[in-house]
């Protein structure tokens, strides 16, 4: 057998969730996470990451881009996402903080018809306020189809 690297964008949408769930599990684990994917959204989580520790259990809704959403609120989830060649994670009510305050998101048409926005490209104040959310990919997730966008 010849191993052949995929094309993201040629992934179906489920076979592109599992592809993202593979790349943060493993950005996680070098924090010390065994991630464990959920077969529904089990309290708004995609998966399960626990740590080393034994001791902390955090629940991630993976998204594909920066997302935020009133369903989400008071959940104590982390959103997991990449921008740019990083992996980014943070907890749901705080990242919508900083959407709050860095971006005109909450205003939107979508935030008030949906209770969801989610975007692709984000402002340099958003990006600069995640920053301390992000994780350090490994050498070979710089290449990545989806973290290089």
């Amino acid at each position: 057998m010849v191993l052949q690297k995929i094309q993201y964008q040629n992934l179906s949408p489920k076979q592109q969730e599992i592809y993202n769930f593979q790349k943060i599990a493993s950005v996680l684990a070098d924090y010390g996470f065994n991630c464990i994917k959920l077969s529904d959204d089990w309290q708004g989580a995609d998966f399960l990451a626990y740590h080393v520790n034994g001791m902390d259990t955090l629940k991630v809704q993976l998204k594909s881009r920066v997302h935020v959403a009133k369903k989400y609120q008071n959940k104590n989830l982390f959103l997991a996402f990449p921008i740019g060649g990083d992996w980014y994670l943070v907890e749901h009510d705080e990242l919508l903080n900083l959407v709050s305050n860095n971006t005109i998101w909450l205003n939107s048409v979508a935030w008030n018809k949906t209770g969801a926005y989610s975007s692709g490209s984000i402002n340099r104040q958003l990006k600069e306020a995640l920053q301390q959310y992000a994780l350090t990919c490994h050498r070979q997730c710089k290449n990545d189809p989806l973290t290089a966008m």
